[in-house]
């Protein structure tokens, strides 16, 4: 392992749970958002990660990539407003299918996930600050 490399590892977990962080966010903002412009309700957004594996070193883990955005395909809460706009024959409205308790847990371990990654970057600092001053000495 290189002398970066684990900074490097806990630096793209980092960026891994912004953007988790970013789709929590966007899903709580439109969680009552009954028309976009595709049509239907907003659709609950998640990220999915896969490792980053360095194939010339016996493929030893190098952190984490987002391999792409999946869009939660699960049915509208139906809800009967028949005021709303959007509301259909029977006065029913479809809302996206998110749930804010869900939403929370998910922010609260993607935060955790983060600050165990800044802790680590914190630790190979403290490792390069304390090698600098022995070779002073």
């Amino acid at each position: 392992m290189k002398l970066f490399d684990g900074m490097t590892i806990s630096a793209t977990g980092m960026t891994a749970e912004r953007l988790r962080m970013d789709l929590i966010a966007s899903n709580l903002a439109n969680m009552n958002t009954t028309r976009t412009a595709d049509g239907g309700p907003y659709q609950r957004q998640t990220a999915v990660f896969s490792e980053i594996v360095n194939q010339t070193r016996s493929r030893v883990g190098s952190g984490v990539q987002v391999v792409g955005i999946h869009h939660d395909n699960s049915p509208p809460q139906m809800v009967h407003e028949p005021s709303h706009p959007d509301a259909d024959e029977q006065g029913y409205v479809d809302y996206p299918h998110v749930n804010v308790i869900h939403e929370m847990v998910d922010m609260m371990t993607a935060t955790r996930a983060y600050e165990a990654n800044v802790t680590s970057v914190n630790a190979f600092k403290g490792m390069f600050l304390k090698a600098l001053e022995i070779g002073r000495g």
